[in-house]
């Protein structure tokens, strides 16, 4: 492993990785960090938690000066992401003078203004409002030194594709830049190609989208009997947990049970206002609760490393989403837990996501013996609808000891809940436009009949 003073970075930095308890620099890390402190243009894909803004965001503290105005731009597709990127940012450049202003819709534009008349080096944004501030004349790009693309697919999945290239277009050409993404869909790569110069690859995790370090677990069940068996997977759990819901809705109807049940958590859902989703968020951060509930636009924005469990209560209806929520766990190398809860009528979706996974999976239903009863009519649809008649994927996957009941993830006896302690407004934040290239499919917050 390479050490981060081995680098080539400034003592500035150095002291506060040292002092954030950093010591070897993670594989993209060690690779990112260096090129672009020679000035050559980087494309990065690698998964979700393998250290991908600390290696943009110290190459960019490295060269970036006090005082000079505005030299570093980075792009992030929701407010979370936003916010969390700008967090480590500070963090990294506490003893460099540099300044960091986040600016992102959702927020009153007063205190972004303030922000950035007190002067800043450093700006991270979502696209639509970093646009609101160009307009205005209140944030100027000519002095842009470094810019970074960050989670690129999910801005060209949320429709951000045009305001990006909009934004890149007022920066001088002379600029570093770096793009950073989990797959590398083709108008990703023509971007790049587009307004980056000679860029060095590095595909380090071009193939891991199995989420290894990760054990994964599927229950096939109706719906309604979702809620009964969430309490009895979240139980045992002595760390925190994350339960993944499909809409605002199903966010608001689990985080009120899990109340009810006297569990201690907090939601993301789609009418709080910015302050209460920050409020929420930092409870979780700060380890003040130990659930949230949320909607896929957190998924990308949280940064936790004591997550133990996430819980899929709703099948993703995109395939990378499905990595993207249980990235949440096993953050820098450690060890989690995911379970996926199937409702009848989301099979045919989750076997969609099945085929991208590529570590053995627990099937409960064989651990726990529970039988999977689809009426006849919902398993032809499914089966002409998504498959054109093939069938699905089956067996294979079960895997002996550690879901069972002495593993964790099995029916736990007693009543009760924990007594001990453990914000979306649209998919996306303000920021969010129509989907690029969305499945569309059925809506999968609804409660099922069966």
């Amino acid at each position: 492993m390479t050490k981060f003073q081995d680098l080539g970075l400034k003592e500035e930095l150095t002291k506060a990785i040292h002092e954030m308890g950093f010591v070897d620099a993670f594989p993209i890390q060690e690779a990112v960090i260096p090129v672009l402190i020679t000035g050559r243009d980087v494309v990065g894909q690698a998964h979700t938690g393998s250290g991908k803004t600390a290696a943009f965001a110290l190459a960019m503290l490295q060269q970036i000066k006090p005082k000079k105005g505005i030299q570093g731009l980075i792009m992030a597709p929701t407010r979370e992401l936003a916010i969390q990127i700008s967090g480590e940012v500070k963090k990294f450049g506490k003893y460099t003078g540099v300044r960091v202003a986040t600016v992102y819709g959702g927020q009153g534009m007063g205190l972004q203004l303030d922000a950035l008349d007190r002067g800043v080096e450093i700006v991270v944004a979502t696209p639509g409002r970093l646009i609101d501030h160009l307009k205005r004349g209140s944030i100027e790009l000519g002095d842009i030194t470094h810019v970074v693309l960050d989670e690129a697919d999910t801005m060209l999945d949320m429709g951000f594709i045009d305001d990006i290239q909009f934004i890149l277009d007022l920066t001088p050409e002379d600029r570093i830049m770096s793009l950073f993404s989990a797959t590398m869909p083709t108008a990703i790569l023509r971007l790049s190609e587009d307004y980056l110069k000679n860029p060095k690859q590095f595909l380090l995790d071009a193939d891991d989208l199995s989420g290894e370090g990760i054990d994964q677990a599927f229950l096939v069940i109706k719906d309604r009997d979702k809620m009964k068996y969430l309490i009895d997977f979240i139980k045992p759990i002595k760390g925190q947990i994350i339960v993944f819901c499909s809409t605002k809705y199903r966010t608001r109807d689990v985080a009120k049970y899990l109340h009810q049940e006297k569990f201690d958590a907090v939601a993301i859902e789609g009418d709080m206002s910015q302050s209460r989703r920050e409020q929420a968020m930092s409870k979780f951060r700060n380890n003040k609760v130990d659930i949230l509930v949320a909607t896929d636009v957190a998924s990308r924005g949280i940064d936790v490393p004591r997550v133990e469990l996430v819980v899929n209560y709703d099948v993703p209806n995109q395939e990378m989403v499905y990595f993207h929520r249980i990235g949440r766990t096993a953050r820098a190398g450690a060890k989690g837990r995911a379970i996926t809860l199937v409702s009848y009528s989301s099979v045919g979706d989750w076997n969609l996501v099945k085929r991208q996974i590529k570590v053995p999976l627990t099937d409960l239903n064989k651990e726990m013996g529970i039988e999977i009863s689809i009426p006849d009519p919902l398993k032809r649809q499914s089966t002409s609808r998504r498959y054109g008649g093939s069938q699905s994927r089956s067996g294979g996957y079960a895997r002996s000891g550690g879901y069972g009941r002495s593993g964790g993830y099995g029916r736990s006896s007693g009543g009760g809940g924990r007594s001990s302690s453990r914000g979306d407004s649209r998919d996306g934040g303000s920021d969010g436009r129509k989907k690029y290239g969305d499945r569309g499919g059925n809506s999968y917050g609804g409660r099922s009949r069966w």
